[in-house]
């Protein structure tokens, strides 16, 4: 605990926020941690439960790995973007822009693209 009038950690500084900012911001944290927990969950499932694609054999670790991977980045990434959003309404600044929506979205359809492509080969080098 910091002492009054001593400057401390990042999160210390500036003035105690309304307990709601601070609440929200902790929710917006938790929901990305539970995101990144689902990516993981998920490539797991594509790594045991999916059937694997005839003629293609490596297709469910092409599709699993980067599911795991972003879900891995995701966590430590969403506990620095609690503490810059943090540290923004401790010192009454405006709430820095968000990069994980957009790494999301782009690296979700890029896995997208890759497991059609793997469907695809698969299915077309069966013939």
């Amino acid at each position: 605990m910091a002492k009054p009038g001593v400057t401390g950690a990042a999160d210390e500084e500036g003035t105690e926020p309304d307990v709601r900012f601070t609440l929200a911001n902790e929710r917006t944290f938790l929901a990305w941690s539970r995101t990144a927990l689902a990516l993981i969950a998920a490539g797991l499932a594509v790594t045991q439960l999916l059937p694997p694609f005839p003629h293609a054999p490596w297709g469910r670790s092409v599709i699993a790995t980067p599911l795991i991977l972003l879900g891995a980045a995701l966590s430590p990434l969403s506990y620095l973007e609690w503490r810059r959003t943090q540290q923004a309404i401790r010192l009454g600044a405006p709430l820095p822009a968000s990069r994980l929506p957009k790494l999301l979205a782009a690296t979700i359809g890029v896995i997208a693209l890759l497991a059609a492509a793997v469907d695809l080969y698969s299915k077309l080098t069966g013939r």
